[in-house]
């Protein structure tokens, strides 16, 4: 009888215990409102916001409602309008064109590789065929392109760089961390990203004016002064009267739940990546299967692993998928005529026209995509790797047979 693993591919670890002794002290104060402060006190929303940025390296940080808010913050923060056209990836989650869409822009897609980054020679040609001059880049799944030929070629285009770092945040491109390339860097909090408040998004930036219009976009009213990881009341000035608000704050409680999730985050990551590597391992060699190769210059964080059976057809995919179902392994498809839960492609996402995208249709055909959440251990993902390989290997024969 063949074994079948019995965790649960959604289930995160408990808030830590100082996470939550900081909650209910913010729950007592009745002060959950980030502006509701007494003289002196700076609050625990402002106080996360300077630490992430210290953590980061980042002058300025902002924490929002959600990740996608914080997306939409940072084109707004960078002019994007209606009628304009923003570069982003082909392979990505819903959230990202949709931040585009919302604006009343266009949304022009750019092709994705074997490796799963976004295809720099496509990048270069929509940039001359679009003529569009802001890249919101989804570092999808935790892979990171090559950032410093992405910046030079963006940079010589005049290209603003907007890095959604939903996915990535605790990672980097040779030294530097992800979200410190591009004019903004995008974070969420939500459940499944690397720290959980449920709902919630940091922003990052050192462009003092950008930024301050991301802070009067987020409704601080004229209270932006009590922020610590802002520029000062000069820049604010400038762009007070000028730009609207569009409340997206993050509040007391939700800060006060990722502080100390924060202070932890290496211990975290370096735990994802135990985990990955175990299943990398596992799946490495598999026949018909290809793991994806992760640069040197690279240091990601695997929460997700994700892997190619190129070539494959539909039913075979469909088999693998229902094969490792029936045995507890619960694998995404990327190449789903249909969208699933979070997972979907751009002939999806109807709110806008995109050409045929034949090359990135062939990565997207055959890429399964899984969860590893840390309430696995490293026997547990050696099981979930072996269950993969043999469903794998099983339909392989058989197409082989045919």
């Amino acid at each position: 009888m063949q074994d079948r693993f019995t965790g649960n591919f959604t289930q995160q670890e408990p808030i830590p215990e100082a996470a939550i002794e900081a909650a209910v002290a913010v729950l007592r104060s009745g002060r959950l409102h980030r502006y509701n402060l007494v003289p002196g006190e700076a609050g625990e929303v402002a106080l996360l916001e300077q630490e992430f940025a210290a953590k980061l390296g980042a002058k300025y940080c902002l924490a929002v409602a959600s990740g996608g808010y914080a997306l939409g913050a940072a084109l707004r923060a960078c002019g994007v309008g209606p009628g304009d056209r923003v570069l982003t990836n082909a392979f990505t989650l819903a959230p990202v064109p949709g931040a585009i869409a919302a604006l009343g822009a266009e949304p022009v897609l750019v092709g994705v590789t074997p490796g799963l980054v976004i295809d720099l020679d496509d990048l270069a040609r929509k940039i001359d065929a679009s003529g569009a001059r802001c890249l919101l880049l989804s570092h999808m799944r935790g892979h990171l392109a090559d950032m410093r030929a992405l910046m030079a070629l963006c940079d010589a285009a005049g290209v603003t760089v907007i890095e959604d770092c939903a996915h990535t945040m605790g990672a980097s491109w040779d030294g530097v961390p992800s979200g410190r390339f591009g004019r903004f860097g995008c974070f969420s909090t939500q459940t499944y990203k690397h720290l959980n408040s449920g709902e919630g998004g940091l922003l990052i930036s050192d462009d003092a004016e950008a930024f301050a219009r991301a802070v009067i976009l987020s409704g601080s009213y004229m209270l932006y002064g009590s922020h610590l990881a802002a520029p000062g009341p000069e820049v604010f000035e400038r762009v007070k009267y000028t730009t609207p608000n569009v409340s997206g704050r993050m509040d007391h409680l939700r800060a006060a739940i990722l502080r100390p999730q924060l202070a932890d985050l290496q211990r975290q990551c370096d735990r994802w990546n135990e985990r990955y590597r175990v299943v990398e391992e596992v799946l490495r060699g598999t026949p018909g299967l290809t793991v994806i190769e992760r640069p040197p210059a690279e240091a990601f964080v695997g929460s997700s692993i994700q892997a190619l059976l190129p070539g494959w057809r539909a039913e075979d995919v469909q088999a693998v998928l229902a094969r490792c179902a029936a045995r507890g392994v619960e694998l995404k498809w990327f190449g789903a005529p249909e969208p699933a839960g979070f997972t979907s492609t751009y002939a999806s996402w109807r709110y806008a026209e995109f050409p045929p995208m034949p090359e990135s249709d062939a990565v997207l055909a055959g890429l399964i995509d899984m969860r590893l959440p840390l309430t696995f251990s490293l026997e547990d993902c050696a099981q979930i790797g072996a269950i993969i390989r043999a469903e794998v290997s099983a339909v392989y024969q058989r197409q082989a047979a045919e």
